[in-house]
């Protein structure tokens, strides 16, 4: 594989980014989540942590032990060792209802991309999601991409809060939103999954991972719920339902 084109720029004095591009693309993602395994196996001294983002890597470090030029030879160096990834991990299952009381955007979205509202939720359990990154709130996976019917700008007035576990819409992307808070997004359902271990640093996903969606009753959200609660695991490989 051809060494990609990067920029490297500093990020304050204890972190860079190695920036590939300007878009949202699954090429771009694979090599930066190549890059990131490139980085963690070559136990470099002073290599604090890599952290993927859509078409970056934000790579830490500890300036008194790791200068910023050796720094710039231990990435070109894994960068030439950058190669196509062959992912053999297993398909995750989440749960979703896209009852009425959960999605308040489900019609509007519908009447945009001139579908039924059953038709956007065909579409969106369709896809078979990359997750690109994590960011924003613990543990919420950045998934795409969405089918081109359903990619859709922002809201023009965001909401001030939306429910833990919905599952909301936005151009090429879709999340989980793991917290209660604010939100431009779309609203189209709600998961019952947890995505974080509170007060932990383990997350249900991981930049990488593959998701679909498997759409639930009301009823079976509820159960679901209880069940999550109760620390029970809701996703499965693709083939079952939790």
């Amino acid at each position: 594989m051809e060494t990609p084109s990067y920029r490297l720029l500093l990020a304050g004095d204890t972190a860079v980014v190695v920036e590939f591009g300007n878009q949202i693309d699954q090429r771009l993602s694979t090599i930066v989540l190549s890059l990131a395994r490139n980085l963690a196996e070559t136990a470099v001294p002073g290599l604090i942590e890599a952290v993927p983002t859509f078409r970056s890597l934000m790579v830490h470090y500890n300036p008194s032990v790791l200068g910023i030029d050796s720094l710039s030879r231990v990435v070109d160096v894994a960068l030439h060792k950058v190669r196509p990834v062959v992912d053999e991990r297993s398909v995750r299952q989440l749960p979703v209802c896209y009852d009425a009381s959960f999605a308040p955007d489900l019609n509007e979205i519908a009447a945009r991309a001139g579908l039924s509202p059953g038709e956007v939720i065909e579409r969106h359990c369709q896809s078979n999601y990359h997750v690109y990154m994590l960011g924003f709130l613990p543990g919420q996976a950045y998934m795409g991409d969405l089918p081109q019917e359903l990619a859709m700008p922002r809201r023009q007035t965001p909401r001030a809060k939306i429910a833990a576990g919905s599952v909301a819409i936005a151009t090429t992307i879709t999340c989980i939103f793991p917290q209660e808070g604010p939100c431009g997004w779309h609203v189209i359902g709600r998961s019952p999954v947890l995505l974080w271990e509170k007060g932990t640093a383990n997350t249900l996903l991981a930049p990488g991972d593959k998701v679909v969606f498997t759409p639930v009753s009301l009823r079976e959200y509820a159960k679901l719920s209880a069940q999550a609660v109760a620390g029970e695991r809701l996703t499965l490989e693709r083939g079952g339902v939790p």
